[in-house]
């Protein structure tokens, strides 16, 4: 059941107790109704789950969370997502204001460290989004959310603010011309260099500094049945950057092949595309246009 029909069962619910009067008063407070987002979580694993992930305890470096806003496999133990999985259409893009209310995430399990809105302090990194902000402001909920520590990797300022920044922007643009977009973004390797040199952790060792950032785009007119729409014509943007303040704002240089993320990393992307079609489109390289 999705987030806002759950949101009108309670409702209803809460109406039929209350006129039909043979309900007992209770102290017991009302449970808080979900926050509903801009579009329901339906599809946000659209084009698979690329490590299959799942909600287990008893997988911390491969741990499932899933926002109404986005989808992520966390990684207790590097203290960052392994990777994020979203998708932008017009519908999630609007006039909410940047939030920046960076927070630690409480739906963690119990007991796992929660990394906390100061924990890259001081080290020369940014607190660098996989799910940008700047891609959730159809609500004033929906941008925060982007703001949860588990959103987060330590990133090179000048990779995070100048090259990622320039293609989200790009990615946005192609939404505003008539496109929806299935973003998956990651990370593999350990060691960057921030503004005040290289590093391996921040958070006294509690978070793993990656070597390098990746994203994966879809791009599709706006339509249904996305997987399935994915043929050998569409546009697939992979991109891999070195996580390091002395690289080129130009993020197209860095364009590279989704088998050659996947080789990197051992996931599996786009995995629920067409298998014919995924052995053309995943070994291509991206030419298009950059801005």
């Amino acid at each position: 059941m999705n987030y806002r029909a759950q949101y009108l069962a309670g409702a209803l619910l809460a109406a039929s107790l209350l006129f039909s009067g043979c309900a007992e008063e209770s102290d017991t407070p009302a449970p808080t109704p979900p926050v509903v987002s801009a579009i329901d979580d339906d599809n946000l694993l659209t084009m698979g789950n690329p490590s299959g992930a799942t909600a287990d305890v008893n997988q911390p470096t491969n741990y499932l969370l899933v926002k109404p806003q986005y989808a992520l496999s966390y990684h207790r133990e590097r203290g960052i997502p392994n990777w994020v999985s979203w998708r932008i259409a017009t519908s999630w893009l609007g006039s909410a204001d940047r939030q920046d209310d960076f927070r630690p995430d409480n739906t963690l399990p119990a007991g796992w460290y929660q990394v906390q809105a100061t924990g890259y302090s001081g080290s020369g990194f940014d607190r660098g989004h996989n799910c940008p902000s700047a891609d959730r402001t159809s609500t004033v909920a929906d941008n925060s959310a982007t703001f949860l520590m588990t959103n987060m990797i330590p990133q090179a300022p000048n990779n995070n603010q100048q090259t990622w920044a320039d293609l989200e922007s790009y990615c946005r643009t192609l939404v505003r011309a008539g496109n929806e977009l299935y973003v998956i973004m990651g990370n593999y390797g350990k060691g960057g260099v921030g503004s005040r040199g290289a590093a391996t952790t921040v958070d006294n060792g509690r978070v793993t500094v990656p070597a390098r950032v990746w994203k994966v785009i879809v791009v599709l007119p706006v339509g249904n049945n996305d997987a399935a729409r994915v043929d050998s014509a569409t546009r697939i943007i992979a991109v891999d950057t070195p996580n390091d303040n002395s690289l080129s704002q130009a993020w197209g240089q860095y364009r590279t092949s989704v088998d050659a993320i996947e080789a990197a990393t051992g996931l599996d992307l786009l995995s629920t595309v067409p298998s014919a079609v995924q052995a053309t489109v995943e070994a291509q390289v991206d030419k298009g246009a950059t801005n």
